[in-house]
């Protein structure tokens, strides 16, 4: 079942070329920009983001919210390796060619794409990572969408997918992690909890905030970081 879109005509094919269109009108440098940000900067941010969140819930006083939160945040990426796992089947049985293949007068900024173009892996990724950290945790949940959404903006400008090979990727990214996340918490929540118990990797989950006594004012004493630690969740 090969293509999705036919002719000049059809929204899908004039929406790429109005998009991909920007990019020929665009400066080189900003072109070189937008295919490494489409191919791998965002998907790197990604990283960065699901880091950031890890490291923003570790250091949170209620450490069994620490441990369901941690269960999320681990899930996000397990999402997206399994969303990408299921489109192989899908590109396999749609064999819808790269747009430029049967498209003349797109600017293609990128070089080497040879596989078949729905649904698009990139897209699936970023919505996958997107849709499991919202789940975890609002606030970085709603910074790896508009990232996503990104995504899916950079993969038509560059000439390498049509709109709907966008959708299709933030479709399957979404409902992937929705319809397991049940049963990924369900798994995932005891083996954090478990790590988190442990004395060694247990920071991994839970950080412990270090106090010592000085010396105040005439009269009294306060508490200050030191070297002296105790765990405010216990």
């Amino acid at each position: 079942m090969a293509g999705l879109a036919f002719d000049g005509a059809n929204p899908d094919v004039s929406l790429l070329y109005d998009i991909n269109g920007l990019a020929q009108d665009a400066p080189s440098w900003l072109d070189r920009a937008m295919a490494f940000v489409g191919e791998y900067g965002i998907l790197l941010g990604l990283v960065l983001v699901v880091l950031w969140c890890w490291w923003s819930v570790r250091r949170a006083e209620d450490r069994q919210s620490a441990v369901a939160t941690v269960a999320g945040i681990v899930w996000a990426p397990l999402a997206a390796g399994i969303a990408v796992l299921v489109n192989i089947p899908i590109r396999g049985f749609v064999q819808r060619p790269r747009p430029f293949l049967d498209h003349r007068g797109l600017d293609v900024l990128v070089g080497g794409k040879s596989d078949f173009s729905f649904v698009s892996d990139h897209a699936t990724l970023a919505m996958a990572i997107g849709a499991g950290l919202f789940v975890a945790h609002r606030k970085f949940g709603l910074i790896a969408l508009g990232l996503a959404l990104l995504e899916g903006f950079c993969r038509v400008y560059l000439g390498v997918h049509y709109p709907t090979d966008v959708v299709g990727g933030f479709a399957l990214g979404t409902a992937v992690t929705l319809l397991l996340a049940p049963l990924a918490q369900l798994l995932l929540t005891p083996v954090v909890a478990a790590v988190a118990r442990s004395p060694r990797l247990g920071l991994l989950v839970h950080s412990r905030r270090a106090l010592t006594v000085v010396p105040a004012a005439p009269g009294g004493a306060v508490d200050r970081p030191g070297t002296e630690e105790r765990d405010l969740a216990a």
